[in-house]
């Protein structure tokens, strides 16, 4: 099935003026965005389901970015920072229009 159009503007915004889109993974997987210097990796996941959520945040922990953003729609923020929180990521969750965000630290 093929990305709507708003998840791509969504990742190209993400990406930032010269930074990657579908950046590769090991395991023949994607990051959505990837900032140009390769400090800042995003996901999007717009679905707010828990298994898709938890599969955004292990693309992110696998990613060697330090900065690791999931971008989400505002009523999954707290879905979101619990599904990094059971991969044991550390991170921020923010709402796709940017407006608000959530720093979330693994449990431990």
């Amino acid at each position: 099935m093929p990305e709507s159009k708003s998840h791509q503007n969504a990742k190209n915004k993400a990406a930032g003026k010269g930074g990657k889109t579908e950046a590769p993974l090991p395991g023949d997987r994607r990051l959505d965005a990837l900032s140009r210097d390769g400090q800042k990796a995003t996901e999007i996941e717009r679905s707010g389901n828990e298994a898709q959520l938890k599969k955004a945040a292990r693309r992110l922990n696998v990613s060697e970015a330090p900065q690791k953003i999931l971008k989400v729609p505002q009523k999954d923020m707290d879905a979101a920072a619990e599904a990094m929180r059971a991969v044991g990521v550390s991170g921020t969750v923010e709402n796709l229009g940017g407006t608000k965000s959530r720093k979330v630290r693994p449990r431990g």
